[in-house]
């Protein structure tokens, strides 16, 4: 019998979705991404899951503060400023709210994503 308070990433508890990186933010590449959320609170703040991304550039601005734990795939993130990381399988980081920059899947790629965003500061 399994904690009360315990979830296991499992595909039967898991919310697929498949979507596109809207255009004004696509510079360049294939649109097609997906997530597999495995959890979400239920003040929809905390959510948890892998992505999955087809190569492409695009632009980000993050209000959510992201944990990222790379599974498959090159990543290079790049800031404002022009200072840029890649990031391989094995790589974990995190990336702040307000980071603000381009995000370029080199070649299709997975991760282990942990989001946390105040409900209250969403649009500030």
């Amino acid at each position: 019998m399994k904690p009360k308070h315990f979830l296991a990433f499992s595909n039967e508890n898991a919310e697929r979705t498949d979507y596109d990186i809207v255009p004004e933010k696509l510079i360049r590449g294939e649109s097609r991404q997906s997530t597999l959320n495995m959890f979400s609170d239920p003040g929809n703040e905390f959510h948890c899951g892998i992505w999955e991304s087809a190569p492409a550039l695009w632009r980000v601005s993050y209000s959510e503060n992201e944990f990222c734990h790379i599974l498959e795939g090159r990543i290079r993130i790049t800031d404002e400023a022009g200072t840029s990381i890649i990031v391989v399988p094995g790589d974990n980081f995190v990336i702040s709210a307000g980071f603000k920059g381009t995000w370029e899947t080199l070649e299709p790629a997975k991760k282990i994503y942990v989001i946390f965003e105040r409900v209250s500061e969403i649009g500030t």
